[in-house]
């Protein structure tokens, strides 16, 4: 959650940066009135409370000098002070309780080195890794060859639950398998430490990592139940620490969990209908750190070097990018993106998003650390590594060969026995 404080004490320059992630204009108008009127109250409420104390202190002094009715008089006049004074107390709830409600759906504050850009046409390509294949035949695209290999069913997907739904089968779940199990050791060998986490979450949880209030449609929802299916294992991970106070943050909290994403993908209809890049239930390996702040930076850049790492292990082509203001997520303040290279689209897709949200989602959760005695927010931080259904697209296409079958990429064969 956006800092309050920090959003009234310096509204314009805030609300400037707020506005490069799409806030309205509208909404930040919402939110000055709502602290102009908390500003004027604040300072009637310390008036009446100054004025009070005066006449309380009279009638101490008036019942010393035992003038009985003068103190009954002030006494009467006190009482219409308490009324005026819990009407205008009950204002400032409310008024509070409004801004509250506004920081919900506020998204985090780009750090300043983030690109400006209105969408991903804007991001900032940093580097590009591996060498794109040249193919002496037709590449084919992974669901055409995903069902002449009989690994990929797209029909009996739709028949099971309905579009966006795919049933894999043989190999290709074989090499789901492997991809989860090698991400897991390739993390754990970067010193995170596996989790297995509730794959369904509570409302709390949802909302202390950003996706409520604000993408409620985009979640599949337990039906009568204030459950929700996970959308990523950040939601989980970072949650496991909500409303706690870190003893211990003598080194950051370095955490990797499986777990599959659920994601209705509100809006997106159109978009990759084809194959499984876009669907309604996915398999991912996530990164989750919290750090103390000033930690926050070199985590970051080790998550992007994980990641990194194992698109180089499984010598995939890929590039990473800074993504701009306005393609930025809800509650990141920065945010790098990888994306792999699929041949048959003749262009990178994203595979990874690795972010620092600062302490946004740290407010929302109420996760603190002790040092020197003062509770302090920590910062977390998120990202694939990776999204197990892309990397199996990137590895079909980018492995096939001229007879239609797909090479297994050396570092995975372990794993597929």
């Amino acid at each position: 959650m956006i800092d309050l404080k920090l959003l009234e004490k310096k509204f314009d320059e805030v609300a400037e940066k707020l506005k490069l992630k799409g806030v309205a204009e509208e909404l930040l108008q919402e939110i000055k009135e709502l602290f102009t009127n908390k500003k004027i109250l604040k300072s009637k409420l310390d008036s009446l409370l100054e004025k009070r104390n005066k006449l309380s202190k009279q009638i101490g002094e008036f019942m010393k000098q035992k003038e009985t009715q003068k103190a009954e008089e002030i006494k009467k006049e006190v009482a219409l002070l308490k009324e005026e004074i819990s009407k205008i107390e009950e204002e400032l709830k409310e008024v509070q309780k409004r801004l509250n409600e506004k920081a919900l759906v506020i998204p985090n504050i780009p750090d300043s080195d983030v690109p400006i850009g209105k969408d991903e046409n804007d991001n900032v390509e940093i580097k590009r890794v591996g060498d794109i294949p040249s193919f002496d035949f037709e590449v084919k695209p992974h669901d055409e060859l995903g069902e002449k290999l009989d690994w990929l069913d797209f029909i009996r997907g739709v028949k099971l639950a309905k579009s966006r739904f795919t049933v894999m089968k043989n190999e290709a779940a074989r090499l789901e398998r492997a991809l989860i199990n090698f991400f897991l050791d390739h993390n754990r060998s970067f010193g995170f430490e596996e989790v297995y986490v509730p794959f369904i979450v509570n409302k709390e949880t949802m909302t202390g990592t950003g996706q409520l209030p604000k993408f409620e449609e985009d979640l599949f929802k337990i039906a009568q139940e204030d459950l929700y299916l996970i959308p990523t294992a950040e939601v989980p991970l970072t949650n496991l620490f909500r409303d706690e106070i870190i003893t211990d943050l003598s080194s950051p909290i370095k955490l990797t969990a499986y777990t599959p994403c659920f994601r209705k993908e509100a809006g997106s209809y159109g978009k990759d209908t084809k194959g499984i890049i876009r669907q309604h239930q996915f398999d991912k390996v996530e990164l989750v750190a919290i750090t103390k702040p000033e930690e926050s930076d070199a985590m970051f850049e080790e998550m992007v070097e994980c990641a990194s790492e194992a698109l180089e292990k499984l010598q995939l082509p890929y590039r990473q990018l800074m993504l701009c203001t306005g393609d930025l997520g809800f509650s990141a303040a920065k945010t790098i993106d990888l994306e792999v290279w699929i041949p048959s689209q003749n262009k990178y897709r994203e595979i990874s998003s690795i972010s620092n949200t600062r302490d946004f989602q740290a407010r929302r959760a109420k996760i603190r650390f002790k040092e020197n005695k003062k509770n302090r927010l920590v910062h977390t931080l998120n990202g694939s590594s990776l999204a197990v259904g892309r990397t199996l697209v990137a590895i079909m296409e980018n492995y096939q060969t001229r007879d239609g079958k797909i090479k297994i990429p050396e570092v995975l064969r372990k794993y597929m026995g």
